[in-house]
């Protein structure tokens, strides 16, 4: 049975610039929207930038495997040949990662591939993959 999609909304300082990030870069589809908040279409979850700069301020990091992670982030589980392009592509445009491409976890349950960014407003987003997609909640 398919997972049901979830929805997430996040502040933002920029409807605009959020567009084009979400849109050009990383190929989301825009839904309804507003002239406060716009839907997008991430990888079939529907994500909600509201327009609230008010609501953005300090990153918060925990480390986790040698690196600095925000603790406010979200993001995907791609298809590892998936996760792979979109590095490649984040790389090409020249993106910064706030996390480069790498392997956490090597070699123990739960290795997968991870990557982060930040939108324009500074939310985190995280992309992950797993050779194996049994080890997502491994362990052990």
């Amino acid at each position: 049975m398919a997972q049901p999609p979830f929805h997430l909304a996040f502040p933002v300082s920029d409807l605009e610039a959020t567009r084009s990030f979400f849109v050009d870069l990383l190929q989301a589809r825009v839904g309804r929207e507003s002239d406060r908040w716009i839907d997008f279409d991430f990888y079939g979850h529907q994500i909600s930038a509201h327009l609230a700069p008010e609501q953005l301020g300090q990153v918060h990091h925990n480390p986790v495997d040698g690196e600095q992670v925000p603790v406010r982030h979200f993001g995907v589980i791609l298809p590892w040949d998936e996760w792979h392009a979109l590095a490649e592509r984040l790389k090409e445009a020249n993106v910064e990662f706030l996390i480069t491409p790498t392997i956490r976890f090597a070699g123990l349950p739960g290795e997968q591939a991870t990557l982060f960014i930040l939108d324009p407003s500074g939310n985190g987003l995280e992309f992950k993959s797993f050779q194996d997609p049994g080890q997502v909640f491994a362990t052990e």
